[in-house]
């Protein structure tokens, strides 16, 4: 066995959602609604932005970024996760599961950096809004952007390059809908502890390092619209800080709870429940959150409609 290597595997059984044969098809329908919800609401959010000039900005560039790897992370996940609702045996060939995890690590490590972003940029907007233009210009957040994936790509890369170097021996049933990094870490026979640390040491940058960022600018956000002396305008701002922290706190609340302990603590049954929030709900709520609440967009929106869709005035 120790001659063995990774290579020696050749698929691996994802166990999924649940075994229960009367919840496969509900869930289905579900997760394909959910799914379809998420790829039209951000690809929409993308078209609209790069067809409407007046959100040729840099708080809806980091938007448009936003709602690019939301799509992609829901669609590293998602189809596949349908596939195994219709089919007996849910299996996932090693090469994709690697390239499923190596992906999916470098969407969710980049939408947390993104989320920070752009919460810096809000607090820009509100406490400095004459020097806006010149804090957030234009390159700095083409910087800004390409560091997100930049962290992202590095996180995902390093995961998998020790990923690769483990046996896997014990085991080829994946105890989850996708290959994560944890559930593959318990089927192999070889130390993890190298694993274990740089996901710790990655996760805690990741999440933490974020949520200081956006914590502190939310504070400033919140300190600067108290200063608002109209009521009505002190309680919109309130309202819109109320859904993005939301939206914050689903994401890096469920995130933290699956990577911020090592694999021999956490339950991964439980943290099947809190993947489907930040790697299937969370695509699907920001563009609603982030997006349809906004005025600009929903302008933009019916102008865009009114090109499209020219009303006959005969």
């Amino acid at each position: 066995m120790e001659e063995l290597n990774n290579t020696a595997v050749a698929e691996f059984i994802l166990s999924g959602l649940t075994e229960n044969p009367k919840l496969q098809l509900p869930l289905f329908l579900i997760f394909l609604g959910v799914y379809l919800v998420t790829v039209v609401g951000n690809m929409g959010m993308i078209i609209l932005i790069l067809f409407s000039s007046q959100l040729h900005t840099p708080m809806y560039y980091l938007l448009s970024s936003l709602s690019f790897i939301d799509c992609c992370q829901s669609t590293v996940i998602t189809p596949k996760m349908l596939v195994n609702f219709v089919t007996e045996k849910n299996v996932i060939p090693y090469p994709e599961c690697i390239a499923q995890f190596y992906f999916f690590c470098a969407f969710v490590v980049a939408e947390c950096h993104m989320l920070a972003a752009m919460a810096y940029d809000c607090y820009v907007a509100i406490a400095n809004p004459l020097l806006y233009n010149v804090t957030m210009s234009y390159q700095v957040c083409l910087w800004m952007i390409a560091g997100v994936y930049g962290m992202g790509l590095v996180s995902a890369t390093a995961h998998t390059v020790f990923l690769l170097r483990l046996i896997f021996c014990k085991t080829t049933i994946i105890n989850h809908f996708f290959c994560d990094l944890f559930p593959l870490l318990e089927l192999s026979c070889s130390s993890i502890f190298i694993n274990e640390v740089l996901a710790l040491s990655f996760s805690a940058f990741n999440i933490i390092a974020p949520v200081v960022t956006i914590v502190s600018s939310y504070i400033f956000i919140i300190v600067n619209i108290l200063q608002i002396q109209s009521t009505g305008g002190r309680s919109k701002a309130f309202s819109t800080c109320s859904s993005h922290i939301m939206a914050v706190a689903i994401f890096f609340g469920s995130t933290a709870f699956m990577y911020l302990q090592p694999s021999s603590v956490s339950s991964l049954s439980q943290g099947k429940l809190s993947s489907v929030f930040y790697a299937i709900v969370v695509p699907m709520l920001n563009p609603m959150i982030y997006s349809l609440r906004n005025k600009d967009v929903k302008v933009s929106f019916k102008k865009l409609l009114k090109k499209v869709f020219p009303l006959n005035k005969d």
